[in-house]
């Protein structure tokens, strides 16, 4: 099963859905491991050594800073950038069709923007 690091801004409403729908749901949230206020670098390459997609809303700084990882070779486990202000209920249903259709792994090295619709 994937499994997710949610940024500081990550919206706490959709984190709740997710939760409430898929409650074995392996994500964690940055404040919540001792990251609160951390340069975006390093919550990357924590989410690297973990293995964990990062789940964000941050589109300026978090995209350059993954391709930048990702051209100089390092590991980079994925983003999910939720974009814009989507319906909630259509950002957790998209969320969770990828998770359930996604292999470990499969999302390595790549900025994928939700919802899918």
């Amino acid at each position: 099963m994937l499994r997710f690091v949610a940024d500081e801004n990550f919206n706490n409403d959709i984190l709740r859905g997710l939760l409430r729908r898929k409650p074995d749901l392996d994500v964690v949230r940055v404040q919540d491991i001792g990251l609160r206020n951390t340069d975006d670098k390093v919550i990357l390459e924590w989410a690297a050594q973990e293995k964990r997609i990062l789940l964000t809303h941050d589109v300026t700084t978090i995209t350059e800073f993954a391709y930048q990882r990702i051209r100089q070779g390092k590991l980079m486990p994925g983003v999910f950038e939720v974009r814009g202000k989507r319906p909630f209920r259509t950002v957790i249903e998209d969320l969770l069709l990828l998770v359930e259709l996604s292999e470990e792994g499969e999302w390595d090295n790549q900025v994928y923007y939700v919802p899918i619709r």
